[in-house]
């Protein structure tokens, strides 16, 4: 009772001190459900996804053929390929409950965790300003959730617009628990021309198997988790998968409409292409930061970001497929098997029938396409407006981040590892979550001997990676620069794409290039409108120079959005310490979790 009062007077406050803006308030239970998330979709004015009685019938028949196996293991029953499986999701949907806001508003989240796991939620790209308890980075920001306990996040979006999305942070658990969320500017104009109508599209990644159990074999394997069964658009595989999945995705258009596409790869651990046949985009943002108008036919995109594109219904009417396929980015010779799946969806005019003539299908690049992702990721620069943040031109901290996967010996406790484990590491650092206490409350609380703070600033010449829970300390209103270098530190294992996400933060992206970063580069560094982002593809073998302002007190996950590499060391922390007041870290919240 006390504590929901506490929340009560919070709110009464919010709005009082915020006339202006509003306090949005939303609950969500991580639980068992119903089969009708298999058929709940976003709806917009414009949006509209149609499903037969049939279809309808059909999809209770095949829950109710699930429910033993549901009820034996906890989770949510959904047929998809042929098969019936267990997942846990938000609000009995799949994606989860899109979360619209006005820059300005507060957000407040009840999160129930009905799941037999522990689990956090993140606000993947949100600044968390003088909220950074809320920021949902398990065993960064937090002890995660246990079973049957709740937690409310509380937090002011401030400064932000367009396209950003919310998932678990824990194990591969995001899978299936994710969904966007969505800040509309304040003033209610957009930089580009008012849309007819917005159209969500999230792209996922789904495995037959408990995502929990795929990661523990991964990690007892010492090779990471075995490869999904086929990506999704939201929520479903489409049509021309085995069996089909739960309701395939369908997007109705007036001819002539332009449409605001809000495009998010919420898929674990594979980079994305997104075509629509006989339709081309502009790009007008990128991880909720505006671009430049950029026109392409294709979107690329990798795990965490968020691509905002308008689209003209301007072909003839008719079915046009939505689909999406992986971008495979490895350089070894003999490449291990990735998911060769295509997910599908399908735009459709108003007027023609739903069960016409065939959809028509978009030629999606072939999966090794480094030409058309390279043209995508690099071409883009930001929009800058009155008022904007511009690029800092002094620099207080210049580091070298070095990082990729290798070769170690099995560990005792890796039970089915053979011959070799795989390791990741940033400056030969592989990252070791702390098990006591979050590295936030271990800052606020002044706790001993829970981290070092001696992150190396470049790639030190030691023979091998080691595990350590490091952090680099700054100061508040520090500028850093960092040079991302990809390494092949093993042969057998290669370079990939590493999309690398900062939490807390936008940075520049100042300048990206193949090969060894030289500093002669500096001479190339777009400091009038670069990309603003919060995660970055860092290409194979390549390089990425990002630069932002420590702005805000507390410990900031910086990492590897591939979450086959999260658990193996592919991370570190920065620590920004206090500044003048008011620019001091909160105490932590009522309610904060604790490890148990």
């Amino acid at each position: 009772m006390a504590r929901a009062t506490a929340v009560v007077l919070l709110l009464a406050a919010l709005c009082t001190t915020t006339a202006s803006a509003a306090v949005v308030e939303r609950t969500f239970n991580v639980i068992l459900s119903a089969p009708f998330f298999a058929i709940r979709r976003p709806f917009v004015a414009s949006l509209h996804v149609l499903f037969s009685v049939k279809l309808y019938v059909r999809l209770w028949l095949q829950w109710f053929a699930s429910r033993v196996l549901v009820n034996q293991v906890g989770g949510m029953g959904i047929s998809q390929l042929c098969m019936n499986s267990v997942i846990y999701t938000v609000n009995q949907q799949m994606p989860g409950p899109t979360i619209e806001v006005t820059e300005g508003d507060t957000l407040v989240v009840h999160v129930i965790n009905r799941t037999p796991y522990p689990l956090s939620m993140h606000w993947h790209g949100i600044f968390q300003l003088h909220s950074g308890w809320a920021d949902g980075a398990n065993m960064i920001t937090q002890c995660p959730i246990p079973p049957s306990d709740k937690f409310t996040y509380v937090f002011t979006i401030t400064g932000q617009e367009g396209t950003l999305w919310w998932h678990a942070h824990a194990s591969m658990l995001r899978a299936t628990i994710h969904g966007a969320l969505i800040i509309k500017p304040r003033s209610g104009r957009y930089p580009f021309p008012t849309p007819h109508g917005e159209i969500p599209i999230l792209l996922g990644e789904w495995w037959n198997r408990n995502v929990d159990d795929v990661e523990t074999d991964g990690l007892l394997t010492g090779l990471g988790p075995a490869i999904s069964d086929a990506f999704t658009i939201n929520g479903s595989p489409g049509d021309l998968a085995p069996c089909g999945g739960a309701g395939m995705f369908e997007a109705e258009v007036e001819p002539g409409k332009t449409y605001l596409l809000r495009i998010v790869n919420a898929a674990v651990n594979a980079e994305l292409f997104f075509k629509i046949a006989g339709h081309a985009f502009t790009v007008v943002a990128a991880d909720a930061s505006y671009t430049n108008p950029y026109d392409t036919d294709v979107v690329v995109i990798a795990p965490g970001q968020t691509v905002d594109a308008l689209m003209t219904a301007s072909a003839a009417p008719g079915r046009y497929y939505m689909a999406a396929h992986a971008f495979e980015s490895k350089t070894v010779s003999n490449p291990p098997p990735f998911d060769a799946a295509m997910a599908t969806a399908v735009l459709r005019y108003r007027g023609v029938p739903e069960n016409g003539a065939p959809a028509a299908m978009p030629a999606l690049p072939p999966y090794t396409d480094v030409v058309t992702t390279g043209r995508f990721y690099w071409s883009m620069t930001g929009l800058v407006r009155p008022g904007d943040p511009v690029v800092p031109k002094t620099v207080d901290h210049s580091m070298v981040v070095g990082f990729g996967l290798e070769q170690a010996a099995c560990a005792p406790e890796q039970s089915k590892c053979q011959q070799f484990a795989v390791v990741a590491s940033m400056n030969r650092r592989s990252f070791l979550f702390p098990d006591e206490v979050s590295l936030l409350e271990a800052l606020f609380r002044g706790v001993p001997d829970v981290y070092s703070e001696d992150f190396p600033g470049s790639p030190p010449a030691a023979p091998a990676a080691r595990k350590a829970t490091s952090v680099r300390k700054v100061n508040f209103g520090d500028v850093v620069e960092v040079v991302l270098q990809n390494e092949a530190y093993s042969a057998a294992l290669g370079a990939e794409n590493h999309p690398i996400h900062l939490h807390g933060f936008n940075f520049f992206v100042l300048a990206q290039g193949l090969g060894r970063f030289d500093p002669k580069m500096k001479s190339t560094y777009n400091l009038v409108n670069p990309q603003v982002r919060n995660t970055v593809a860092v290409a194979a073998g390549g390089w990425t120079v990002i630069r932002f302002t420590a702005n805000n007190p507390g410990m900031w996950f910086m990492h590897c959005h591939l979450d086959a590499h999260l658990p193996l060391g592919l991370a570190m922390v920065f620590e920004v310490l206090n500044g003048p007041a008011p620019n001091l870290l909160p105490p932590p919240p009522r309610g904060y979790p604790k490890c148990h």
